[in-house]
């Protein structure tokens, strides 16, 4: 009997090893074929960014388990650089950027991280637009960086977390040791299995990004990012249990936009929340729209950064190339 054990554990252990190997090997081919762009390196951080386009400077944040390509897919990034210098970074963790063990990474931490990123970039001035987690990221700049921020466009932002089971569920692989074995072995492997289920969720009512769906899902299933995404739903869980946020402080132009149909949470009420908190904030709801609003109605998107551009820059600012202030162009 215990003869038996062991070769059973020994069977279990070389499956996991093999499966911990394929996964891993996917990994690395999922980076692979990925648009040429720079990498920036930032307080130990290597920021991988895709940048495009001349004038107002627009810092493009993506959600949780995205990446950068994600503003691209979505049209967002190209239609913006018709009037923005737009940079749309890999946060910490995602795509190709680096994440760092020594820090948590949290809204407050990556807020002080893109903020130096511009100014290594030679911007001091900027428009932020953040998707989902990427809108915590965003109000965090406008509180801390305040003389930088010109202006906010928080897109299907989840500002007022409660405390929910999914949230804890979702959480439970960022633990140390048995975390770390499920999701460099199963996750992978359940993530790929359940993505089409997760496409619906994010996109319906709105049509489903094919490009988006098949573009992502191979990076989002990296052990690696993988541990990303969950602590960082960590950090939304801990919001929820111990802080009671409020943006009452925040003083720059906002333009809040978020689809009816988000079957997330319920991100009409947390964007008119939002408004009543943040004065002389504008609101956009997108009738048609889920989650991924920016997706289905990025002309509400581009709207609203415009918007928020006439308020917070003089129309006769004149503005650098990007050869002139961060060397070749991407």
């Amino acid at each position: 009997m215990f003869s038996k054990g062991i070769k059973l554990a020994t069977l279990l252990a070389a499956a996991a090893l093999s499966l911990a190997a394929y996964n891993h090997a996917r990994a690395r081919k999922a980076l692979a074929p990925r648009s040429t762009r720079r990498t920036l390196r930032v307080d130990g951080v290597d920021l991988s960014i895709i940048e495009k386009g001349s004038g107002p400077p627009l810092l493009l944040l993506h959600g949780n388990g995205s990446v950068a390509e994600d503003f691209a897919i979505s049209g967002v990034l190209d239609l913006a650089s018709a009037k923005h210098r737009v940079l749309a970074f890999d946060r910490p963790g995602f795509g190709g950027s680096t994440r760092p063990a020594r820090k948590r990474w949290s809204a407050c931490e990556q807020a002080d991280l893109f903020h130096e990123a511009a100014a290594s970039l030679g911007v001091h001035k900027y428009l932020v637009l953040g998707h989902s987690w990427g809108a915590w990221i965003a109000l965090e700049m406008a509180r801390r960086h305040a003389p930088s921020v010109a202006g906010l466009v928080l897109v299907s932002g989840y500002y007022y977390p409660s405390p929910r089971l999914d949230l804890a569920l979702a959480a439970v692989p960022a633990v140390p040791l048995m975390g770390s074995a499920f999701r460099h072995t199963l996750l992978p492997v359940a993530v790929r299995l359940g993505w089409p289920s997760a496409m619906q969720k994010i996109f319906l009512p709105g049509p489903i990004s094919d490009v988006f769906s098949v573009n992502t899902k191979e990076v989002a299933s990296r052990p690696s990012q993988l541990r990303s995404v969950c602590v960082e739903t960590a950090l939304m869980l801990g919001a929820a249990l111990f802080t009671k946020p409020s943006y009452r402080d925040i003083d720059v132009p906002t333009g809040i936009v978020a689809g009816a149909g988000d079957r997330l949470f319920n991100a009409r009420r947390e964007a008119e929340r939002l408004l009543a908190e943040i004065p002389g904030s504008l609101i956009e709801i997108s009738p048609h729209s889920g989650h991924m609003a920016h997706h289905s109605d990025p002309q509400t998107v581009l709207r609203m950064i415009d918007q928020v551009t006439k308020d917070s820059f003089a129309p006769d600012t004149k503005w650098p190339t990007r050869e002139t202030k961060s060397g070749a162009t991407s």
